[in-house]
């Protein structure tokens, strides 16, 4: 039995990690690599076994947002040649929607960039849904439209929204230096209000934004504070002609150590490899469903992911099964 092992059956126990342990798993020498992979494993098989969640996104509003966020393509301050478009018609978002359920996605995200929602947005929002559900019952739908006030996050709920996702990105310590626009507060605040509404809660974060180690093990437990349930981890893909254009701090190896790091903190939750994952995990990808349980399949919102087909066949190859079940049908955690 490994160090790791022995942490795994102790979060299994309901162990939190201290500080100190949360730090040796970023830290520890890359010849442990696979021990602590092994151990992220017997945690993830515990609560999801060899099921893996695929997710879709749809970029249903690009470019407009009058947010500073120095990672973002979309923002006021960038100079990334993006396409910008308003939001999209109903017809092309339940399209969209349809395609994802040819890709076994039982996961489809709805975004649009921009602060928060305008009221012409969210009635486009709110229609496309209640068609979807109509056409596509099994189908989780999230929605990730910004900050909301409690009558929006309402009436999503009404219209069928079944997970919202807004992600703190990094941790408190460290969100002055990426955005000023709006408070870590804020977004902290959205997640709880999608809860209280009866949604289930999806935030994550941004890793490789010139953040400290110990910032990355407060994201961790930040989230486990907050309870998110489904928890996106996405490794920067640094664009130029954004704040961060240019950055490059991560290697395949450290990626998997944070997946790991996430799932020793919040064992029950859904990983989600993220944004990123191709050009920063490259050849060990498949390593990082050890830790994880869940990907997207497809693009993300101004950068391309790969061909779902090679999704598939990495499934495939290590042994594991799509998850169709609808987010109500899954069983609950123990």
């Amino acid at each position: 039995m490994t160090k790791y092992t022995g942490l795994a059956e102790r979060v299994l126990e309901g162990h939190v990690l201290k500080d100190e342990e949360a730090l040796s798993i970023l830290g520890s020498p890359e010849e442990d690599l696979l021990p602590l992979l092994h151990a992220a494993y017997i945690i993830r098989k515990h609560y999801y076994g060899n099921k893996v969640k695929l997710n879709m996104i749809m970029n249903t509003k690009s470019g407009l947002c009058p947010e500073n966020c120095g990672y973002c393509a979309q923002s006021i301050i960038s100079k990334a040649p993006i396409e910008k478009y308003a939001m999209m018609k109903k017809e092309e978002i339940v399209a969209g929607a349809a395609r994802a359920a040819e890709l076994n996605a039982g996961t489809y995200c709805i975004v649009a960039s921009g602060r928060g929602p305008a009221n012409r947005e969210l009635e486009i929002v709110i229609n496309s849904v209640k068609e979807i559900k109509s056409k596509y019952e099994h189908m989780t739908v999230c929605a990730c439209l910004g900050l909301l006030k409690p009558d929006q996050a309402s009436r999503l709920k009404d219209a069928g929204v079944d997970r919202y996702n807004h992600n703190i990105n990094t941790s408190e310590a460290h969100h002055e230096s990426i955005t000023t626009s709006h408070t870590y507060e804020d977004r902290v605040n959205t997640v709880d209000l999608v809860k209280q509404s009866g949604i289930s809660p999806c935030s994550g974060v941004i890793i490789g934004m010139r953040e400290t180690k110990q910032d990355v093990v407060s994201m961790a437990r930040s989230l486990y504070a907050m309870d998110a349930d489904s928890i996106p981890v996405n490794f920067l893909h640094a664009v130029d002609g954004t704040p961060l254009g240019g950055t490059d701090e991560l290697t395949p190896i450290y990626c998997l150590k944070v997946l790991c790091l996430f799932r020793f903190i919040n064992p029950t939750k859904e990983i989600r490899i993220s944004g990123g994952r191709e050009v920063n995990l490259r050849s060990l990808q498949p390593l990082g469903l050890y830790p994880a349980n869940s990907i997207f399949i497809g693009d993300y919102l101004t950068t391309t992911g790969q061909e779902s087909e090679r999704d598939y066949q990495t499934l495939k190859d290590m042994g594991f099964e799509i998850d169709l079940e609808p987010l109500a049908k899954q069983p609950v955690p123990v």
